[in-house]
């Protein structure tokens, strides 16, 4: 699963000429954690969180959440954004089917059809963002010019 998603993100870099660079670490997935490994600032890292909303009686949407690594999100402010009436974090199953990894390694990048992608504005002031590259041991800085090129997320307040 993780590899797959791995070779799948360089490929896309690759062919779309987006500038990043990879970095190895000890295995780490927790945000603070793997900053302070990375040595980037918290405020650089994609915080990547699988969210599911419900909507109406019977349906039910997730959402890929990305926020500054020092934040927390808002799952009042996502729920809204759809016009849900509950949210709460996906469980580590669903997650991972969705994203493609494991958790600790979620991608700010969406590559399933049912996971919508909402980016939080206070990450992209930066000129590069931090983030693992669906692995423990690899991280990965990508220019937030071409991280918004290529992956589109829709951008709204979402951190707390």
């Amino acid at each position: 699963m993780s590899g797959d998603t791995y070779d799948r993100l360089i490929a896309d870099l690759d062919a779309a000429g987006a500038r990043y660079r990879l970095l190895d670490h000890e295995p780490e997935g927790r945000t603070e954690l793997v900053s302070a490994l990375r040595g980037n600032a918290l405020g650089q890292a994609a915080k990547c969180l699988v969210v599911l909303v419900k909507v109406g009686k019977k349906q039910s949407r997730y959402v890929l959440a990305v926020v500054p690594g020092d934040a927390r999100l808002d799952l009042a402010a996502v729920r809204g954004l759809l016009g849900g009436t509950y949210a709460a974090f996906a469980d580590t199953a669903k997650a991972e089917a969705l994203a493609g990894s494991v958790s600790g390694t979620v991608l700010p990048v969406s590559y399933h059809p049912d996971l919508e992608l909402i980016a939080d504005p206070a990450l992209l002031g930066h000129d590069e963002i931090f983030f693992n590259a669906a692995r423990l041991d690899r991280s990965m800085a990508l220019a937030t010019s071409d991280y918004l090129r290529l992956s589109k997320p829709r951008v709204e307040p979402i951190a707390a």
